[in-house]
C-alpha cells in the first residue's frame, strides 16, 4: 500500500531553567519585560506530525512517502528518516526559510515559555500531490495531517479531484480553522482522526452532530486518552479498543502520531479496524514510554509479546507475518 504522509516537519529545541519564571517577573513592570534565562539543559528532538508518523510507519516495515516543506538545514534529519525507511524524495526544500522549529524553556514548576517558527512550513501550500503520485506509481492513501492550514485544504481538495483516498487529521490546527475550512478538509474523507476534545470542537465549528459528520466521512477514529480509542462509521458496528497494558509513561510528545503510524500500518497490511487500533495503541504506548517522538524502537518479539498480553494471542498471530525482523 502506497501511503503519502503530508504535514509538518520540525525540530524541537527544549531547555530547562533551574528556577521559577514567576520569581523573575515584577507585577507592575510586565509592560516592559526584558529577561534572559540561563538554562542548564538543551535537548534537540526530531519532530513534526508528518515526520513522526512516517518514522513510525518505517519502523513497522512500510515505505511511507513524506510530503512537506523544509529548509536547507534538513539534511541531517533527512538522513535519519531515510535510514528508518521513509521516502523523502517528495519533500519540498525552501530556498529562503529554515525548517519549522519549536523552542521551549520549562521551569521547575513546569511552566513554559515557548515560540514556534513556522518557517518553510508555510510553503507547503505550494505542494501538488499529482507529481508525488506519478513518481510513486499511484497513491492508495494520503494522510492530511497538521500543517500550514492552506496546505491541508489544498491537499484534501486535490484528493477529491483526483480520486485519491485520504484521511483528514486536523489535530492542533483545528483551533485555527473556521467552519467552512473544516468542511473543506473533511468532506469525502475515508478516515477522520481526532482526540475526544477535538471531536467536540470540530462538531461545534462545522455545525454538525456526530451522526451528520458521518454523512461526510466514512470512518471516524477518536482517541480517548486513558480510555482507549473509539471507531464509528457508516454501516459498521462501533469498535472500542482499550489502551495497551502495563504502560510506564515518560513523555507524551508524539503519542497521537505513534497511534496513527500503527493504525495505518495495520490497515495497509489488510487487517481490520479493531486490529489496526490495537497496533496503533501499542505503538502509542512505546512513544509514551520514551523521551522524544522518534526515539523508540519496534522489536518484533517484544512487540508481539506486548500485543498478546494486551489484546490476546490471536492479535499477535495476525500481526506477526507483517513485522520486520531485525
Amino acid at each position: 500500500m502506497k501511503i503519502a504522509v503530508t504535514g509538518s516537519i520540525a525540530t524541537d529545541h527544549l531547555m530547562h531553567f533551574p528556577g521559577k519564571f514567576a520569581e523573575q517577573l515584577i507585577a507592575d513592570q510586565l509592560h516592559k519585560v526584558s529577561l534572559s534565562f540561563l538554562v542548564d539543559d538543551l535537548v534537540v528532538r526530531r519532530g513534526g506530525v508528518a515526520s513522526n508518523i512516517a518514522y513510525g510507519m518505517g519502523k513497522l516495515g512500510l515505505r511511507p512517502i513524506l510530503v512537506g516543506a523544509v529548509g536547507v538545514d534538513f539534511a541531517d534529519y533527512r538522513s535519519w528518516l531515510e535510514r528508518h525507511g521513509v521516502d523523502c524524495d517528495s519533500v519540498h526544500v525552501s530556498e529562503v526559510a529554515h525548517t519549522a522549529r519549536f523552542v521551549c524553556t520549562t521551569d521547575d514548576d513546569l511552566n513554559q515559555i515557548a515560540s514556534f517558527y513556522a518557517g518553510a512550513m508555510s510553503e507547503a501550500r505550494n505542494i501538488e500531490l499529482e507529481p508525488v503520485a506519478e513518481r510513486a506509481g499511484g497513491l492508495d492513501l494520503v494522510l492530511v495531517s497538521a500543517n500550514d492550514p492552506a496546505a491541508m485544504i489544498r491537499h484534501s481538495q486535490e484528493c477529491r479531484t483526483r480520486g485519491y483516498a485520504f484521511a483528514a487529521d486536523p489535530s492542533q490546527q483545528l483551533a485555527r480553522m473556521e467552519g467552512s475550512d473544516v468542511m473543506s478538509l473533511i468532506q469525502g474523507a475515508e478516515y477522520l482522526l481526532t482526540n475526544d476534545y477535538e471531536r467536540s470542537l470540530l462538531e461545534t465549528k462545522a455545525g454538525l452532530t456526530a451522526d451528520q459528520v458521518l454523512e461526510h466521512v466514512r470512518i471516524r477514529v477518536t482517541t480517548l486518552g486513558k480510555d482507549g480509542v473509539e471507531i464509528t462509521g457508516r454501516d459498521i458496528e462501533r469498535v472500542h479498543v482499550p489502551v495497551a497494558r502495563d504502560v510506564v509513561p515518560d513523555d507524551p510528545t508524539g503519542v497521537g502520531d505513534g497511534f496513527r503510524a500503527g493504525f495505518f500500518a495495520a490497515i495497509s497490511w489488510g487487517l481490520g479496524l479493531e486490529r489496526a487500533a490495537q497496533v496503533g495503541s501499542l505503538v502509542a504506548a512505546l512513544v509514551l514510554e520514551t523521551v522524544g517522538p522518534q526515539e523508540y524502537d519496534v522489536k518484533a518479539d517484544f512487540f508481539l509479546k506486548r500485543l498478546a498480553d494486551s489484546y490476546g494471542d490471536q492479535a499477535a498471530a495476525d500481526v506477526q507475518p507483517y513485522l520486520p525482523v531485525a
